[in-house]
């Protein structure tokens, strides 16, 4: 039984990115021979443990054999006489197809290494075909390691265009699609995939909503990017991905947006952020704002009882570079317009159906008196 340090965290160790997880691959042992150290077996039918102090992932070395369609249609044959080179031989790029032993000697069997040096992604082998997910996951690197200076391999890119156009990319679950995404925009380089996703075309398989990509509005992320960068600008992970992720889409805000957590399958803080961020947008396409439209979306998203709504809202307005000015402005507007309350109202004399009526003149007169 040998164990071996792979994948991620050799890969970022030799490019000197920050390493996040430990994953080991062992050759030469047996689930009953894991279970019998006290590793805690993950699933039944595939060969993944975990350590029973560290919870680090263990593996056992194994080969796979495509049975079926899309990324789990594979059969793994996890015997002890794999060896260590054919289980690095089922991976997806040279520089995740590493491993390093116990004395830090690295095995390299696919010329990573010199990968990594020449900063290209390149696929290990013809098996990398057979998996649509290696598609999005070539991506989401490339987009992660941009900044170092990485680019796809001619000949994987090409690759990754034939699987989109052969449709191998629609036996993907929506769910799936979305946890790269979301790995994505914890990195902030949900454009930059983007820019990978629409140049093999696979725009249409991965976000169907959105009618079209262009440079430009990967530029204009990636400025909002800097600018939040260099300003250190204090939001939340969830806030900035969230920011991000209104930005990327902004495009397709002309198309309905009810239905879009069935479409995307996404978590439903997304789906209603873009739904408001498309109001708010709405908002501001003419040159004059009046009380009486602002009023109408401070109803629209309920800015009474859900006022974090209108603060996220906020800073994806801010982040976004382009509407500061008005950002404030809505903002003293929603400060009048939440001074003004229903006992007010009462207090005037106002009863049954007319307390609404005189809440909403006294709110309108409290906006547009913000605006003058």
């Amino acid at each position: 039984m040998k164990v071996y340090l792979v994948g991620g965290a050799v890969r970022d160790a030799l490019i000197n990115y920050p390493v996040v997880e430990h994953d080991y691959v062992v050759v030469g042992s047996t689930p009953e021979e894991m279970l019998s150290l006290g590793y805690t077996q993950v699933g039944k039918d595939f060969p993944v443990f975990l350590h029973p102090e560290s919870k680090d992932e263990y593996a056992l070395a194994r080969k796979e054999r495509k049975c079926g369609q899309g990324y789990t249609g594979f059969v793994c044959d996890f015997d002890p006489t794999v060896t260590l080179e054919e289980d690095l031989y089922r991976r997806d790029l040279t520089i995740n197809a590493i491993a390093q032993d116990e004395n830090g000697q690295l095995v390299d069997p696919y010329q990573g290494q010199a990968d990594i040096k020449n900063r290209v992604l390149r696929h290990v082998g013809p098996a990398f075909s057979e998996d649509p997910l290696r598609v999005l996951r070539v991506a989401r690197f490339a987009a992660r390691y941009h900044h170092l200076g990485f680019t796809i391999a001619p000949e994987t890119l090409s690759l990754m265009k034939n699987m989109v156009a052969s449709d191998e990319l629609k036996t993907l679950t929506k769910e799936r699609i979305w946890l790269e995404i979301e790995k994505c925009l914890k990195t902030h380089t949900f454009h930059l995939f983007l820019d990978v996703i629409n140049d093999i075309g696979a725009l249409p398989d991965v976000l169907p909503i959105l009618p079209n990509w262009t440079l430009e509005r990967s530029d204009k992320v990636a400025t909002a990017n800097n600018l939040a960068s260099s300003s250190k600008v204090d939001l939340e992970l969830n806030t900035l991905q969230l920011c991000q992720f209104c930005l990327c889409l902004e495009p397709s805000i002309t198309e309905d947006l009810k239905a879009i957590e069935q479409t995307l399958k996404i978590p439903s803080l997304f789906a209603n952020s873009l739904r408001d961020y498309k109001a708010l947008l709405t908002l501001l396409k003419p040159k004059r704002l009046s009380s009486e439209d602002i009023l109408n979306f401070f109803n629209h998203i309920d800015l009474w009882r859900r006022p974090e709504r209108f603060n996220l809202l906020l800073d994806i307005l801010n982040y976004s570079q382009s509407h500061n000015d008005i950002a404030q402005k809505l903002q003293n507007c929603a400060i009048s317009a939440q001074a003004v309350t229903a006992q007010q109202v009462i207090a005037l004399g106002f009863k049954g159906a007319e307390i609404k009526l005189a809440l909403q003149t006294a709110r309108i007169e409290a906006i547009d008196h913000t605006l003058n």
